[in-house]
């Protein structure tokens, strides 16, 4: 499938609160298809959610091992989330995360980090994933996505806690 125009902030597909996936049909994984191949274009990313991409729908998908995953699918932890929802997380840490539709920044913010989610996968089945660490922050960063919801909505302060990326990182 294509690797398509991630969206960037400020357009206004990133604000939008997506739509529970109805039904999962072969549009709903040709989509996600579209979404995995997007995310493993991208090097250093390790989730993108269905808005990015221009579909107000209820989908990301997350790999905190993209970046060998990109080159080789056999070492991919690929989780694609439709409808995910978190139902329970632990206490928040602060801790700095990107964002490619924020391609020029970095944020500090708070984010648990171990959450349990369940969700669809693409082949239409119930899981419940408990994820810790930077899978469960990308967890938390793709959903915040479906709700409209951005990085820079969760920061304390944009003076100390927006950081520009140094070129060639």
């Amino acid at each position: 499938m294509p690797v398509v125009k991630i969206y960037k902030y400020p357009h206004v597909m990133l604000r939008e609160t997506c739509q529970p996936v109805a039904e999962v049909t072969d549009a709903t994984r040709a989509m996600a298809t579209d979404l995995v191949d997007t995310m493993y274009s991208c090097p250093g990313a390790v989730g993108l959610s269905a808005p990015q991409i221009g579909y107000p729908w209820r989908i990301v998908a997350i790999d905190v091992n993209a970046k060998e995953g990109a080159s080789n699918p056999e070492l991919r932890q690929l989780r694609v989330m439709i409808n995910p929802e978190i139902v329970s997380a632990s206490r928040n840490k602060l801790v700095r995360e990107g964002c490619l539709s924020f391609p020029e920044y970095l944020v500090n913010i708070k984010r648990a980090t171990k959450v349990t989610v369940k969700y669809l996968t693409p082949q239409g089945n119930d899981e419940e994933a408990a994820v810790t660490h930077l899978e469960a922050i990308a967890v938390q960063h793709e959903i915040d996505h479906l709700d409209g919801v951005l990085m820079i909505d969760r920061v304390n302060s944009l003076k100390t806690d927006l950081i520009r990326r140094i070129a060639n990182q």
